[in-house]
């Protein structure tokens, strides 16, 4: 009986050709079940998760404190072999079983991957028999966020900001900027249009700058660490003393950058474009500006037919839950298109608020 099962695997049909899904998908997949021999069969389901979770370790002299928490999204389990039914005699040889389950339509944070802290998509089935241990099967996934540059509002609306400056030390005179850029959110790869009009009433030439940062912000019930990075740098033209032009400069967004996650109680994953007079013997006047980055334009695929399998939704857990496998379960919902738990543990894309301490 232990050897019994020589293989036990899950496995999706890809969506579209970057392989990714979203809110409201349908996920196609088949189980296989490869048997050495005539075995009996308690039950045979898998399910579709969703969660985060961060962890992090400090050191406080000899005292070590680990940070963690988990948040759970979801958790959609369909049954192949029902349990409580009786045990299934399922005979030698290889079984293949399709499923058909879909994401629920809720504004979900996109997978994300760090040291500290993961949002985690994955398909999971489970082989129960009698008088042995479970077999499980894995699959990860990767879940894009279903936003564009009209949902959240405010994506579309224009940026502007004015920074002027008085020199001293070394330099007599005054610089000034008046910097405008397109929107607020653009998609991966995207090129943001940065005009400044500059005043350069000083004695000695300024040199505009441009810096785009990405922030990582980890939150336990505890403590929130914070970790940044400069993605780019790029210089602009001389501005000369006594002059004032207007100059533009296209930053192009890098095609890797992970998009903006702000949806999320546990991480946050922001950005910021630093606009800059670089000033000799004095501090630099600058600017900066809050970018969404939105996931990369994809051509809409066709979605499989809706089948009519059972499903079982888990409701959201509180982020501070202990765990992530319960054995608590909503009562069976009528099918795929039934609707999920509506989640109150976050807003849609909240403000960027204390988004510059420590940036």
């Amino acid at each position: 009986m232990l050897n019994a099962v020589k293989n036990f695997s899950v496995g999706y049909n890809p969506n579209n050709k970057s392989n990714t899904f979203t809110s409201g998908d349908y996920l196609t997949g088949t189980i296989t079940l490869d048997l050495a021999e005539d075995c009996k069969i308690n039950s045979l389901c898998v399910k579709l998760k969703g969660k985060a979770k961060v962890k992090w370790v400090e050191s406080y002299g000899r005292t070590i404190v680990v940070y963690h928490a988990k948040e759970k999204y979801f958790s959609i389990k369909q049954f192949i072999i029902q349990e409580g039914h009786g045990k299934s005699n399922v005979g030698q040889g290889s079984h293949v079983y399709p499923f058909t389950l879909q994401f629920p339509e809720q504004d979900l944070p996109s997978s994300f991957r760090d040291k500290k802290g993961k949002i985690l998509y994955k398909l999971e089935a489970n082989l129960s028999r009698p008088m042995s241990m479970d077999s499980k099967a894995k699959a990860q996934l990767t879940f894009i966020s279903k936003t564009n540059l009209n949902t959240p509002p405010g994506l579309m609306a224009p940026q502007h900001s004015v920074k002027d400056k008085t020199m001293k030390l070394f330099t007599s005179g005054t610089v000034a900027m008046d910097v405008n850029i397109d929107r607020m959110g653009f998609y991966q790869g995207e090129d943001i249009k940065v005009v400044a009009f500059i005043q350069n009433r000083s004695s000695r030439e300024i040199k505009p700058k441009y810096r785009l940062y990405r922030k990582h912000s980890f939150f336990s019930k505890l403590k929130r660490k914070v970790e940044t990075k400069e993605l780019l740098k790029e210089v602009g033209e001389p501005v000369p003393p006594s002059v004032s032009q207007t100059v533009t400069r296209i930053i192009t967004i890098p095609p890797a950058a992970d998009p903006s996650i702000l949806n999320c109680n546990l991480i946050k994953a922001e950005y910021r474009l630093r606009v800059y007079l670089d000033v000799k013997y004095d501090t630099d006047p600058e600017i900066k500006f809050p970018i969404v980055i939105l996931p990369a334009i994809q051509a809409p695929d066709v979605q499989p037919p809706p089948a009519n399998p059972a499903f079982v939704f888990e409701g959201f857990r509180n982020p501070e839950h202990p765990g992530w496998d319960s054995s608590t379960q909503n009562p069976t919902a009528s099918g795929p298109s039934a609707p999920p738990p509506t989640s109150q543990l976050y807003g849609i894309y909240p403000p960027l608020s204390g988004f510059d301490e420590k940036f």
